[in-house]
């Protein structure tokens, strides 16, 4: 016999997929009614109009048909604004209860639990010397493959100048404000946080230093990133502002250098690495991007040339960890949810490519 106390005990797995808690401790659903193997019940969302909305009904119908019932209606309502309010208040006491005393602020006046010293996270900055190298391409890739393996991942688009992680994993939502607290998008199992949500029209950046600074910064503080195994930083190509406040605010961060096969290419990255290494950051090794180019009868065409990256790992005195052909990802309609520009399938030859580098990033940064 389905009861009420049954609908309630197993929609405690069904988790708000922004928030990750339960549906039942964040007291979003409401008047519960039975009859025989119907269900009824409204489920109250964060804010109208939840981009998540299909997921979390598929989720609720799904686990209360394993009592037994053989129709399930959901009815979607909103949190009131006092509701939102006490929502946002809540985690932003979590955010604080996560944070030591010595860390809160770290010069926001802001609580951030990532980068307190009781923190579990890994942070891994993605760098390059120069713009066109697919810095950005191995991030995702790389976050992506680290989430397949089962791992909690987020990213941070810190190229706020250049800011093209959401295109390239094919975003289209914006994030959810509750109050003063961002959640993060979720897409591919991987949480996402850029400026490219809050401009308007692809509309260009002219902020100077300090203020990019702050918005860095407020990627931490005001972001409910909940629990992280990982959190890769897309670094702006060189040596700028921005990737100084990065090895200044984390200075626990690790450092993947990326580079193409092009000796000159190899050389400015040489840089980024430079200043890891000049602020006391391990760079855990290199990965070369674009490497070659198999053409249609199967032969390898070098059109960047070869060796860069072997140089480059060789000159930091660490190890190439992967060679990315150029290629792009499988052609896909448009519509398909899982479309995405520039993430790679798990079963495409260079999906596989970026699972043997999660891997490897798993040895070197395991998880704390």
């Amino acid at each position: 016999m389905i009861t009420r106390e049954k609908v309630l005990d197993v929609l405690r797995n069904v988790k708000d997929p922004e928030l990750n808690k339960s549906l039942v401790e964040l007291n979003m659903i409401r008047n519960i009614q039975i009859e025989g193997s119907t269900v009824s019940l409204d489920v109250i969302l964060t804010v109208q109009g939840c981009p998540l909305k299909v997921k979390i009904q598929e989720d609720v119908e799904n686990a209360i048909k394993q009592l037994g019932a053989e129709e399930v209606h959901v009815r979607f309502g909103s949190m009131t604004d006092e509701e939102r309010a006490a929502l946002a208040a809540r985690l932003k006491s979590e955010r604080q209860a996560q944070t030591s005393p010595a860390n809160q602020g770290v010069g926001t006046g802001h609580p951030s639990p990532l980068l307190s010293p009781e923190s579990k996270t890994q942070f891994i900055a993605v760098a390059s010397g120069k713009g066109g190298v697919g810095k950005s391409t191995v991030t995702v890739n790389l976050a992506v493959a680290l989430a397949r393996e089962g791992k909690r991942v987020g990213i941070i688009d810190a190229d706020i100048y250049g800011f093209s992680v959401p295109d390239m994993m094919g975003i289209e939502q914006r994030p959810v404000v509750i109050d003063q607290t961002i959640l993060p998008v979720t897409r591919f199992g991987v949480k996402v946080m850029s400026m490219g949500f809050f401009v308007e029209d692809n509309a260009p950046v002219v902020w100077r230093g300090p203020m990019l600074g702050k918005m860095l910064r407020n990627f931490f503080s005001e972001v409910h990133w909940g629990e992280l195994d990982y959190l890769l930083l897309d670094l702006p190509p060189g040596t700028g502002d921005v990737a100084l406040d990065v090895h200044q605010l984390i200075p626990q961060s690790k450092e993947i250098i990326v580079t193409t096969p092009h000796a000159t290419a190899a050389f400015v990255a040489a840089r980024a690495g430079a200043m890891a290494i000049h602020t006391k950051h391990e760079v855990i090794g290199v990965v070369e991007n674009m490497a070659w180019y198999e053409n249609k009868q199967g032969e390898k065409e070098y059109v960047f040339g070869r060796g860069g990256g072997e140089k480059l790992a060789q000159a930091l005195n660490v190890e190439l960890l992967a060679q990315i052909p150029l290629q792009a990802p499988s052609e896909k309609d448009v519509n398909d949810p899982n479309y995405s520009p520039s993430v790679y399938d798990e079963s495409h030859p260079i999906g596989q490519l970026y699972q043997e580098l999660a891997r490897k990033v798993m040895v070197k940064v395991p998880v704390r």
